[in-house]
């Protein structure tokens, strides 16, 4: 390597050679040369080489930056410099300038997306979903007040403003409309350049043109083309490593270090570009040394698949291929200046060349798939910005990929790159073009291509010639994935049909026909079964290939059918080429041996012998139903009428057309039956798949179609009979004795017989009642989608997305839900959850049919259930009656006949008969139910028969109430149908049915008296009289019943009344007794409710202080939700315990950026006022023996050891850091807090000391306890041992209050918070314990201040019990905790406090004022003071005495603190008012801070305005201290603080004993207080931070809130599309997250972004969480619309995001595309969620409800 570093230019040769370079000179030559092809390579062997790829690529991302950006300017000053001079003849930039300047721009936008990048697709102006806008575009267009779909892209296609092609309406924006309308489209841009600026153009970019795609295209590693050899060669080599789709990033990274021997992160950044760029130098030397490397790469990537490509290249040659992509780059800048130039480019490279290729394009076209990814992505670019910019070489070039496109997909599916950056990807911007794709269809014949092109790679076939996807290999299944592309090539094509058809057109699409119809012949009974009979199918067969297929599919067939519906002459003809291809595959079947004749009521009927249940059936059938859908069409647009002897239906065989749809429904109803279940699962998919609504368009539907069209064809009575035969069921409706029989048989046989009755008569109902196709019946497209969602939300309420995901979609994506929904149905607005709904309105209920084809099962019930109970509400009979059907197309007329045939009468007639007689399992109710669904359709048809008849003097041919008062023939001898009907009215088994064939009678009836009255008006079934009459009997009949229920309900109820009072009698002196204690408990529970007296008031209402009424009088009782046993809380008792939740927590920071530092003992007694690190405690409130709770934990442990042996996943909890679930509630919980006594009242008779006197003695007592502390640490003390005050023994040993157990539950919880707290092991000595202990009850308290300030609420009474009892258990705990710890280190803390307030020569390095948090101070003093009064044996002195004077000392320090702190420019404003005495004596304690901070404190003319910012600053301390004083002394709240509302000072003043204006304390004390103050002001740290050196908190410190967010998610979109890797040079962020706590964009999910935490890598965001949410955090993920909650490396969930469209539903993913718009109370929610501490609880409670999320690495997030 050294050797071949050493011939290579010292940096300082070229650096002069590049100073003396004239790239105006070097022009000037070129200018005047005989051959510039050979200069400028001449020029370019001599210089690539010396600038580009000069040595190792790696080291860090910066450096490689920094190299990339002296290559970019030494290429642009030596290479592209003088080619812009040569070009333009002039300074560059002028030239430029002048060309833009000079330029009319084509008003096509084409602006290319950038990964990720919103883009916008009108859907009520877009000629196809393919046509898309900029965000810019979209923005100044007229579709912004349209219906749209927003979606993000993949990256690649451009934007189509100015297309007018693309827009059906408003193809221009603001920015892009024409200029000058008259001007000619067709005019040459090249004819307004200079013509010597065009030949220059035009052989500069040949040269350019020429050389980039030689380089691109070169395949010799070693050598170069001929003119680029180096003068000068150098031995040096690069070990190139390409991408592929087939190995993963770790492999890649792992095969790197072991080849090139490289840190894991150096391997991390190479597989990064790698996967970016498509490759990557990753060794650099000689060819031996990079030989090496590439051995040992390709030795470890072939083990499981094709290894890893890799190459040894020439370092000249990977130069020269740099370059030659900048070359393109800078002709794709250049074109933007000049339209001219922007054809002279297009025509060079599609300029017709000798040889191989045809040009310069096609070479690139043709080896796309041997490039690498970023050489692809460059000139794909390239071809974008210049040929499909210019609409005249826009056509050149589509003929061009035509031609070329057998090729080009061949290459494709070799290659293993995705389809965004291969060539064939860009179909989508030629294809969708609808002139384009007709004049490629004509000239290019690029229908059939596509067709055949396809088929051609499907090449797995059976002996019939289907294909056949079965034991298909990896490799195959691969290929069919990249095959399905192509029908995506064909869709774009067929997208948008032709107005007007020319007569090459017609023809051109006919033979497009045909090859498609050899494609779905190859799919005509594919994938067949057999019934599986005593075994279980062994292995269970391939059938996704063959849906897939399908489902592809659909949506052309679709096309092809609307194509053929717009041209008379192509559909006839269509039809006559798709029955050609029908007959084609009947002739194949091999089932027509055995003929057969049926006969039946008198009828027969020749077919043959074939049973589903034993011979091949397949559910392929897409001839058929594209015939179906065919037939459909002719007779939508009546050329069946108009032309029949153009249409061959004399050649229709009707039997042959229903056979194979009629097979597959049988099929179905077979497997329903239960039939088919030793076939597995794979059928029971199919037959989903049949029904569901991707498929069943062109499956389902049209099959029932096909049905409908053979028996408007067949005699009804013949269609009947093979309906029975292929059903299995003939031999039940034809023998005499058959019921007989019936009985007898097995009953299996019984059960799956009904179940085939069932589901043939509902075939029935399908054939005779579905008119809602148009073409069908006489109905638009318009009434078969109300129909749909008619009948989805009878089921129902249904969202939106509910209501689109029920309907199928069209090639553009559309249901036309928008256009019916709202005619009928409401919107219900959503609420904080939930989505938006639709209710049917209730007129449209009448609509409901029972037996609607698309319900599946499950459906149809949910929809009867709620239809019969919504009749029940209204008082309406339950009878649900098919709606009236509308009437048939002409060619489908003789369906009605089916209604009305003898062999439906007999099979009617059969079923009735069984149900009369009941006994027997022969009949089901749902058989009786549909043969009653037929009678009323079939009289509902006679009915509007004869209203049509009226009305137009029409002869009714249609008689059924005829036949159904004619007794059945042989062999059914029985009464006829009507006869048995009303046999059936009164049958106390079938009181379901009554309502049904109440109202059956009633329209025989209404019917009868229509063909009696000859008169024209018709008789409405609800207004005859004979009906009402029959109605008023109904009503009678159910008051009878309503009131015989209310009877026996009150003799019932008497009875149990009765036995109760008896019961009562017999145990009186047991209930005497516990409605004694009911009494006692509710007195007790009244008198706490209520409010305090007035007395009270006065008094009592005091929490702090002497004069304060403790709560010590009432029992604590508790249970324990473990054993169920209640306890006495006691001091001495068992222990119980508060299960907790602990966390670290930065919602009340105001600095984030502070992260808590590794505190020094002495430094930890001290919390900053920002707050930027606490400690947070919350509780679900459940309480447990200690004892209980240490066998559940320990339990819990036991059951995790288990399951690492057995799973080794993440559980929702961490038991090795504590954590657990509370037993009751499954809380996430890490540790338990005892429950301690309530506060003892003070003794009254003992005095008060004043101020003074108790400063005086705790002086004494901290200077007898330094003494006693110098002593106890150096064995000596130095000087003379102060005074003693009386009582205070420094040696005395208290007695602690507590028994072992609570002992043992307070270090506990001490330890947890001081183990959470620090993130330390567990370490009893060290002095910060107590301190945290105390910390987190101070900062919990502030928390839920805030909480309840912000929420308006009251402080008092307002809070949940779960928080109550915590603050409870947490105060009192927090005073205790001073037991378990060393008396010396509580009373050096004590001492270390008091130093910040007091003066102590003792304590050094005290922190000044302004960072200190007060409320804090306050917690930590009065907590500590109890380790040095509990050494005073004196009896004079009251602890709470002592908690008065230091409440009132820290008030002093914290309105210093605000007045300091406040000085802002708003203070200082004039304000005229009276002088009061707040302002007198604000202005006093102010001046004095100013006396001895001089100029630091500007001067403050208006005391009112200084008292104003001084109360406000000082609530929340007051609001936080009565807090702590009511938890911490069980004192009763005043009634005043139990209210929100504004006048809330004066009752917190007289609850915490402080006078109400606080700055009466300085007033009184102000000689004693004066030298502390002075001392406050006169710290160093003071003065700096005033004068700017330094954040100052200032009161009330404000809330902290999430971020804003913009209303219109598009914004945030626009925002992440934008947004780069920090890491990955420039490269986009793939999944782009915003953090809703700070608002910083991360890059998340990625390689390149992760970082080492305590020894472990993780992503962005988790790394994120421990900077800016104590490892807590809140996402947003942009691209997918998802808010993502991460606590720690391993516990995370996805919860649903505050964005709303305007059905009131996310849209997690953008899947719906819908626009989206901020939900202000959703994101409130999520916030409040994070105020209240709560994202830990949700994520456990998550992960708890769904496994899955457990098992995602949240870490690397």
């Amino acid at each position: 390597m050294a050797a071949a570093q050493s011939d290579r230019d010292p940096p300082f040769l070229l650096c002069s050679e590049f100073l003396n370079f004239s790239a105006k000179d070097t022009a000037l030559r070129w200018l005047v040369s005989a051959n510039l092809q050979q200069e400028v390579y001449h020029h370019l062997a001599v210089y690539v080489p010396r600038i580009l790829c000069l040595g190792p690529s790696g080291g860090s991302s910066r450096e490689e930056q920094r190299e990339e950006q002296r290559e970019d300017l030494v290429s642009q000053m030596l290479l592209l410099a003088p080619l812009e001079w040569l070009l333009l003849g002039e300074e560059p930039a002028s030239g430029l300038a002048l060309l833009q300047e000079n330029n009319q721009p084509s008003p096509l936008c084409g602006h290319v997306f950038k990964v990720g990048e919103p883009t916008y697709s009108c859907r009520e102006c877009a000629a196809d979903p393919t046509c898309v806008l900029c965000m810019k575009c979209f923005l100044e267009s007229i579709h912004k007040g349209h219906r749209y779909r927003m979606t993000t892209s993949g990256g690649g296609g451009f934007c189509d403003c100015g297309d007018a092609e693309a827009w059906k309406k408003g193809p221009y924006c603001q920015k892009h409309k024409p200029t000058d309308p008259n001007r000619d489209a067709e005019e040459d841009p090249v004819s307004v350049l200079p013509s010597d600026l065009v030949a220059r153009g035009f052989s500069i970019f040949s040269i350019l043109l020429k050389y980039a795609v030689d380089m691109l295209t070169w395949d010799q590693e070693n050598q170069l083309p001929t003119g680029l050899e180096p003068p000068g060669r150098e031995d040096t080599y690069y070990c190139m490593l390409f991408n592929d789709e087939v190995h993963t990033y770790e492999q890649v990274i792992y095969t790197l270090q072991k080849a090139v021997n490289c840190s894991q992160k150096e391997a991390v950044s190479f597989a990064t570009t790698v996967d970016r760029d498509g490759r990557k130098s990753v060794r650099y030397g000689d060819f031996q040394f990079c030989d090496q490397a590439k051995s040992v790469i390709v030795r470890n990537t072939s083990r499981q698949s094709k290894p890893l490509r890799v190459e040894v290249m020439h370092s000249s040659v990977v130069a020269h291929q740099c370059f030659a992509l900048r070359a393109l780059s800078w002709l794709g800048q250049i074109i933007q200046y000049s339209d001219g130039l922007r054809r002279v480019l297009c025509e060079v490279g599609l300029q017709k060349a000798e040889g191989e290729y045809s040009s310069l394009v096609d070479k690139l076209m043709l080896n796309d798939s041997k490039m690498w990814k970023g050489a692809r992505n460059i000139y794909h670019q390239l071809l974008m910005n210049s040929l499909l910019m210019d609409f005249k070489y826009k056509k050149v070039f589509a003929i061009q990929f035509s031609k070329n496109y057998r090729r080009l997909q061949t290459d494709f599916m070799e290659d293993d790159h995705e389809r965004v950056v291969s060539v064939t990807s860009l179909s989508v911007q030629l294809f969708t073009v609808p002139t384009m794709a007709r004049m490629l269809m004509v000239e290019e014949n690029l229908m059939t291509t596509i067709i055949r092109t396809f088929v051609d790679h499907l090449r797995h076939r059976d002996l019939q010639g289907r294909f056949q996807f079965d034991r298909y290999t990896a490799q195959q299944a691969f290929k069919f994935g990249r095959v399905q592309s192509l029908i995506g090539d064909l869709k774009y094509v067929l997208i948008s049909h032709p107005s007007e058809w020319s007569e090459q057109l017609r023809l051109k699409f006919l033979e497009g026909l045909d090859a498609f119809l050899e494609l779905l012949k190859c799919m005509q009974g594919m994938d067949p079964v057999v019934r599986q009979v005593g075994q279980h199918i062994e292995m269970e067969p391939e059938w996704e290939a063959a849906f897939t297929l399908q489902m592809k599919l659909t949506h052309i067939i679709s096309m092809i059918q609307e194509w053929c519906s717009t041209d008379e002459r192509v559909l006839i003809e269509a039809y006559r080429k798709c029955l050609g291809a029908l007959s084609q595959c009947h002739s194949g079947l091999p089932d027509g041996e055995q003929p057969i004749s049926l006969s039946l009521a008198g009828h027969c009927v020749d077919t043959y012998r074939y049973q589903v249940s034993k011979d091949k059936v397949s559910i392929h059938l897409p001839v058929c139903r594209l015939l179906a859908g065919l037939h459909v069409l002719l007779s939508r647009t009546e050329v069946a009428s108009r032309f029949p002897e153009l249409l061959p239906l004399g050649d229709l065989s009707p039997p042959l057309l229903i056979e194979l749809p009629l097979r597959c429904l049988v099929l179905c109803a077979q497997v329903h039956a239960g039939m088919w279940r030793r076939n597995g699962f794979s059928l029971i998919n199919q037959i989903y798949y049949y029904h569901n609504v991707k498929c069943r368009v062109e499956m389902f539907d049209k099959d029932i179609v096909m049905l409908q069209a053979g028996a408007s064809m067949m005699d009804p009575n013949h269609f009947l009979m093979i309906l029975l035969s292929r059903f299995e069921l003939f031999h039940i409706f034809s023998s005499t004795d058959c019921r007989k029989r019936y009985r007898e048989a097995n009953k299996d046989v019984v059960q799956q017989n009904n179940t085939l009755i069932e589901e043939m008569l509902h075939l029935i109902i399908m054939v005779v009642g579905e008119r809602y196709v148009s073409g069908v019946g006489q109905v638009e497209p318009f009434d078969e989608v109300r129909r749909e969602i008619i009948h989805q939300l009878s089921i129902r309420p249904m969202a939106h997305s509910e209501l689109v995901k029920a309907l199928p979609e069209n090639g553009n994506k559309e249901t036309g839900l928008e256009r019916v929904i709202d005619s009928v149905a409401l919107f219900k607005k959503p609420g904080v959850t939930g989505r938006g709904l639709y209710e049917l309105r209730p007129e449209w209920n009448k609509h409901f049919n029972l037996y609607f084809h698309h319900y599946s099962r499950a459906d149809q019930s949910k929809a009867e259930e709620a239809q019969r109970k919504l009749r029940r509400q209204n008082r309406e009979d339950t009878a649900l009656p098919p709606p009236s059907p509308p009437p048939l197309c002409p060619l489908f007329g003789s369906l009605v006949n089916l209604l009305q045939c003898d062999v439906l009468l007999a099979v009617e007639g059969a079923v009735l008969q069984w149900a009369v007689e009941s006994s027997g399992g022969c009949w089901t109710e749902s058989m009786l139910q549909r043969v009653l669904h037929l009678v009323a359709v079939a009289l509902l048809e006679e009915q509007q028969q004869w209203e049509c008849s009226s009305s137009r003097d029409l002869d009714v041919t249609f008689n059924y109430t005829c036949k159904i008062t004619r007794p059945g023939e042989a062999p059914n001898t029985s009464g006829s149908v009507l006869a048995l009907l009303e046999s059936l009215q009164n049958a106390p088994h079938l009181e379901v049915h009554k309502d049904m064939i109440t109202w059956i009678l009633k329209m025989v009836a209404n019917i009868k008296r229509m063909r009696e009255q000859t008169s024209t008006f018709t008789v409405n079934i609800s207004q005859d009289q004979g009906q009402e009459t029959v109605r008023d009997k109904d009503k009678a009949e159910r008051k009878r019943k309503a009131e015989m229920a209310r009877l026996r309900r009150e003799k019932i109820m008497a009875q149990m009344s009765e036995m109760q009072k008896h019961f009562i009698n017999e145990n009186k002196e047991l209930f005497q007794q516990s409605l004694e204690e009911l009494e006692a408990s509710s007195s007790a529970v009244a008198a706490e409710s209520s409010p305090p007296s007035s007395e009270s008031t006065c008094v009592s209402q005091v929490c702090v202080g002497p004069r304060r009424v403790g709560g010590a009088e009432q029992r604590q009782l508790v249970t324990c939700i473990l054993c169920q046993e209640e306890q006495e809380v006691r001091g001495q008792g068992r222990a119980m315990v508060l299960a907790a939740f602990i966390q670290r927590s930065t919602v009340l920071s105001k600095n984030r950026r502070r992260n808590l530092p590794d505190l020094e003992p002495h430094e930890a007694v001290f919390m900053h006022p920002d707050l930027s690190l606490g400690i947070h405690t919350a509780s679900c409130g459940h309480i447990m023996h200690a004892t209980c709770w240490q066998r559940y934990f320990e339990a819990v442990q036991l059951k995790e050891q288990r399951r690492q042996q057995r799973l080794r996943g993440h559980t929702s909890y961490d038991v090795e850091n504590g954590e657990f679930l509370c037993p009751l509630c499954e809380c996430l919980s890490n540790t338990v807090i005892p429950l301690l006594p309530h506060t003892q009242s003070p003794d009254h008779r003992v005095d008060h000391p004043s101020l003074e006197a108790w400063l005086k003695t705790s002086n004494q007592q901290i200077a007898v306890l330094h003494f006693a502390h110098r002593k106890l640490s150096n064995g000596v003390a130095e000087g003379a041992e102060p005074a003693v005050p009386d009582g205070f023994r420094v040696d005395f040993i208290p007695q602690n209050p507590f028994s072992s157990s609570i002992r043992e539950m307070i270090t506990t919880f001490g330890m947890s918070t001081y183990k959470v707290g620090l993130k330390v092991n567990p370490n009893e000595q060290d002095q910060r314990v107590p301190v945290l202990s105390w910390s987190t009850c101070a900062y919990t308290i502030q928390s839920i201040e805030r909480l309840l300030m912000d929420e308006d609420k009251p402080l008092f009474g307002s809070l949940p019990c779960r928080q109550d009892d915590c603050l409870s258990a947490l105060t009192r705990f927090s005073s205790a905790c001073w037991t378990a710890a060393p008396p010396i280190t509580v009373q050096t803390h004590f001492m270390r406090l008091l130093a910040a307030l007091l003066p102590d020569s003792e304590e050094e390095n005290s922190p000044s004022i302004l960072d200190i948090d007060m409320f804090h101070l306050l917690v930590y003093s009065v907590m500590s003071y109890s380790s040095v009064h509990s050494l005073d044996q004196s009896g004079q002195r009251v602890v709470d005495s002592s908690h008065l004077h230091l409440l009132h000392l820290v008030t002093v320090a914290h309105l210093v603190q605000i007045l300091l702190t406040s000085t802002t420019e708003e203070v200082c404003m004039d304000q005229d008012s009276s002088g009061s005495e707040e302002e007198e004596l604000t202005g006093r304690l102010y001046n004095t801070l100013r006396q001895h901070l001089g100029s630091v404190l500007p001067e403050v003319t208006s005391g009112w305005q200084l008292f104003r910012c001084l109360k406000v600053g000082f609530l929340p301390f007051l609001r936080t201290a009565a807090l702590f004083f009511h938890y911490l002394n069980s004192t009763t709240p005043p009634a005043e603080l139990l209210v929100a509302g504004p006048c809330q000072w004066e009752a917190l003043c007289s609850f915490l004993n402080l006078p109400l204006n606080p700055l009466q304390l300085h007033q009184t004390q102000q000689a004693l207080l004066e030298p502390f103050i002075r001392r406050w002001c006169c710290h160093p740290a003071v003065r700096q931070k005033l004068q700017g050196g330094g954040g100052i908190v200032s009161f009330p410190r404000e809330s902290n809130q999430l971020i804003q967010l913009p209303e219109d998610y598009s914004v945030l979109i626009n925002q992440a599309s934008s947004f780069t890797c920090p890491r990955s040079g420039g490269d986009k962020s793939r999944a782009p997250t915003l953090c809703l706590v700070c608002g910083s964009m991360l890059c998340s999910q990625s390689y390149c972004c992760q970082t080492e935490v305590d020894g472990e890598d993780v992503g962005a965001c988790t790394a994120h969480t421990f900077t800016c949410g104590a490892g807590l955090g809140l996402f947003l993920r942009v691209r997918e619309s998802q808010v993502l909650f991460v606590a720690g490396k391993t516990k995370g969930c996805f919860y649903p995001p505050p964005y709303l469209d305007d059905y009131g539903e996310t849209d997690q993913g953008l899947k719906r595309g819908n626009p989206l718009h901020l939900c202000v109370e959703r994101y409130r929610k999520i916030e409040r969620l994070w105020r209240q501490h709560g994202i830990a609880e949700v994520i456990g409670h998550a992960q708890e409800a769904n496994q899955t999320l457990v098992a995602i690495d949240w870490q690397h997030l």
